[in-house]
Order: C-alpha cells, then sequence, then structure tokens
C-alpha cells in the first residue's frame, strides 16, 4: 500500500501544478456535493499556490465553503482576498460575492463600488444583469442620473450625447456661414480678439463655433465626434456642457494673453475634454465599453502628437494656437480632478488591484438580495458619515475657483 502523497490536504509541503490541479478539480466535486468542510480543507490546501489563477479559485471555493457554513464574515475576507491577487480568471465571480455580500450588510455604497468592479471584468452576457443592480443601487444612493444611465445600458443601449451632437451641428453651420465671402462680419463677432479686454465677454466662449477653413473644420469636428460623446456618456449631459464651456474659457484666456492674435477654433476645448478623461480614467476608472475603452486608450496618444503637430507646423510658418491648446488642456486636467463621473460623485478610489473569478452557485441568490430597510436613512447617514457632503463642496469650489481664475484673466490682460 502507498503512503500518502502531497495531494491529501492534510499532508504539507510544496505542491506541483499537476497535483495542484488535482485538488483543486476535487475541492470542486466536494463543493458540489455540499461537503463544505472538506471541501474547505482541499481549497485551504492550495492557497498559496504561486499561480494567481489556483490561489484566487481556492480562495472563490472557500469563500463559497464558508458562506454555505454559515460563516458571512469569514466568506467575505475569502473573497475580497481573491480581488487582492493580480489579474487572474477569479475575479469577476469574486466581485459578484463581494457586491452582494454588502448588500446583504446593509452597506450600499461599498456595495455599489464591487459592482462597478465586477462589471468592468464581466462576460458580455452578464453585462446587462449588472448594469441593473448598479441601477437600483443609484436610485437607492439617490444618484437618479446615474440610475437612469445604469438601466438604460441593462436595456442594452446607452443614453444618445444629444449635448455633443447638438453642439457638433451649432458649429458646423456658423462655421459654414462665417467661411463664405459675405461672413467676414460674423467670424469678426466671434473670433477671440483684444476685444475681450474691452468688454466683449462673450469672445471666451465663441471662438470655439468658427474655423479658419473647411478643413479645420472638418478635424475638429471629427474629434468632437469621437471625444465629445465618450465625455457626455460618462459624465452626463450637463456635466458635459458644463467641462466644454470652461475649457473653452480656459483656452481663450491663454491665447488672450499669450497669443499672438486672433483666434478661432474649437480645438481648445477639445484639449480640455482630453484632460478631463486623461485624469478621470486615472482616478476614477469608469465602465467603459469596448469602442468607449478603445478611444480612451488613444487620448494620451492624441495630446501628444498634436501638441508636437502644432509646435511643428508654427516652426515651419504655420498658425496653430497652441496656447489655446495648452490653456485648455489645464483647465481639462483641473476639472477631471475635481468633477468626477455620475455614479462616483461620492465614491472612494480604490487603491488595491482587483482580480478575476469563477462563478459560485449561490452568486445569483446573493444577487437577489440587494435590499435595505430604509434607504432614506441609509442615504443621510452616509452622507454624515463620509463627509460626502464637505468633498462635494470643495469640489464645485474649485470650479468656482477656475471661474474667478478666467475672469481675473481676462482683466488683468486687458491693462496691458
Amino acid at each position: 500500500m502507498s503512503g500518502p502523497t502531497t495531494s491529501d490536504p492534510g499532508v504539507a509541503g510544496p505542491l506541483d501544478r499537476g497535483t495542484a490541479e488535482a485538488l483543486l478539480a476535487r475541492a470542486d466535486v466536494l463543493l458540489a456535493a455540499s461537503e463544505f468542510d472538506a471541501a474547505r480543507a482541499h481549497y485551504a490546501r492550495l492557497v498559496g499556490f504561486p499561480d494567481p489563477a489556483i490561489t484566487g479559485a481556492a480562495l472563490l471555493g472557500t469563500g463559497e465553503a464558508l458562506y454555505r457554513l454559515d460563516d458571512e464574515a469569514g466568506a467575505l475576507w475569502s473573497w475580497e482576498q481573491v480581488t487582492r491577487l493580480p489579474e487572474n480568471p477569479s475575479g469577476y465571480a469574486a466581485w459578484r460575492q463581494v457586491a452582494a455580500a454588502r448588500v446583504r450588510a446593509g452597506t450600499l455604497r461599498t456595495a455599489f463600488q464591487a459592482y462597478k468592479e465586477a462589471e468592468r471584468r464581466a462576460p458580455a452576457q452578464d453585462r446587462a444583469e449588472i448594469a441593473s443592480r448598479l441601477g437600483w443601487l443609484s436610485k437607492e444612493l439617490g444618484d437618479t442620473h446615474g440610475a437612469g444611465r445604469y438601466f438604460a445600458r441593462s436595456r442594452g443601449r446607452e443614453r444618445t450625447p444629444i449635448v455633443s451632437y447638438a453642439i457638433l451641428g451649432v458649429t458646423v453651420v456658423v462655421s459654414f456661414l462665417a467661411l463664405q465671402p459675405e461672413g467676414r462680419d460674423l467670424l469678426n463677432l466671434l473670433e477671440l480678439d483684444k476685444g475681450l479686454g474691452n468688454g466683449e465677454w462673450w469672445r471666451l466662449l465663441s471662438p470655439v463655433l468658427v474655423h479658419g477653413s473647411l478643413l479645420h473644420l472638418g478635424f475638429n469636428m471629427y474629434f468632437l465626434y469621437l471625444v465629445g460623446p465618450l465625455v457626455e456618456q460618462v459624465y452626463g449631459s450637463a456635466r458635459f456642457l458644463l467641462l466644454y464651456v470652461l475649457t473653452a474659457a480656459t483656452a481663450s484666456l491663454a491665447s488672450f494673453l499669450l497669443g499672438p492674435g486672433p483666434s478661432v477654433g474649437a480645438s481648445g476645448a477639445l484639449f480640455g475634454l482630453c484632460g478631463v478623461l486623461l485624469v478621470g480614467r486615472a482616478l476614477h476608472r469608469p465602465a467603459l465599453q469596448g469602442q468607449q475603452r478603445a478611444i480612451m486608450s488613444q487620448i494620451g496618444f492624441l495630446v501628444v502628437i498634436n501638441l508636437v503637430l502644432g509646435f511643428g507646423l508654427n516652426t515651419f510658418g504655420g498658425n496653430v494656437d497652441n496656447f489655446a491648446h495648452l490653456g485648455g488642456l489645464a483647465g481639462g486636467l483641473w476639472l477631471g480632478l475635481l468633477i468626477p463621473p455620475i455614479g462616483a460623485r461620492e465614491l472612494p478610489i480604490l487603491g488595491h488591484r482587483p482580480g478575476g473569478g469563477m462563478p459560485g452557485s449561490r452568486t445569483a441568490q446573493a444577487d437577489a438580495s440587494v435590499r435595505t430597510e430604509d434607504p432614506g436613512a441609509y442615504r443621510a447617514s452616509v452622507v454624515a458619515g463620509t463627509g460626502g457632503l464637505a468633498l462635494s463642496l470643495m469640489r464645485w469650489a474649485g470650479v468656482g475657483a477656475l471661474i474667478l481664475v478666467v475672469l481675473a484673466g481676462v482683466v488683468l490682460g486687458a491693462g496691458k
């Protein structure tokens, strides 16, 4: 008779991959057979295996076994350990389990964040279901705009970026009229020139509506077509309009103070939107769909290449307003720091790296427990307990400070 091998969970010692995979398969069989103590012992033998995929699966299974044994705290701890591992195939289910556990505990705000992490890793067939849960949680937390956005996503469609398309349409019409021979007066009325310092305040914003040529117009409108809907869908229509207006103003201010003369075009505001996305992506990691992720991944490259091209063209006699580009970008970076995407207004930024997932058999039952006895009281306690209101006030104070800087810059520039 042969002696025990390292595949016995009671025997210590290093495991080779084949033995580890056999132990994991055996633990899954025991779990399915409701032999929870035995399954837990097999999973525990695998925790710490060098491959995060095996350790993640073992921790996920341990959590499932503990949950079946009515050890909710132990189960949650085990699932959270999966999310702290490097990326591996077990994090999706772990984030869903963490989210469901936090819902059962009544901590809806942390449950919301966990579902957002799950959404980023969800297979296509599960995204609608998770979006629906995010919509419910947004509604319970008082974010009606975010709820509408997530419920729209759960029905397989995003909110139409009507403000982006409206700005694009108006800009095309106004620019085309100003480019006609008889449109010179319109161009003179809307372009950025020293009239801004003489009380013609509309010139902070109006230059985005006119362009120097059809090529200039076409390039900027294509850029707006790519970036505008992304910002609007992530931040909402009202915030997108605010961001566009304010970055247009910071672009105009920089050009007014540092530029050589009259300036037109929407590129300063577009650089500003890119700045918003660069900071928003780093701080808030908004959930994005495939095309949105593809555009977002190119934002930094687009900013750098356009700045390099702008300075390069000017070296050879071009007339690119790089001061407007840099001013818009600076304003966008500042606003991206201050204004979070919809659904992330008061949410903390998580500092750990999440993992990936093996579906647990009780995920559906756990997710179905999304409820709270007194949402209104809970929302009030969250705001009072986390300082969410104070944080929101600080953010909007920062926006107000930017507006004051722009106004003061115009006044000071007028005295030159």
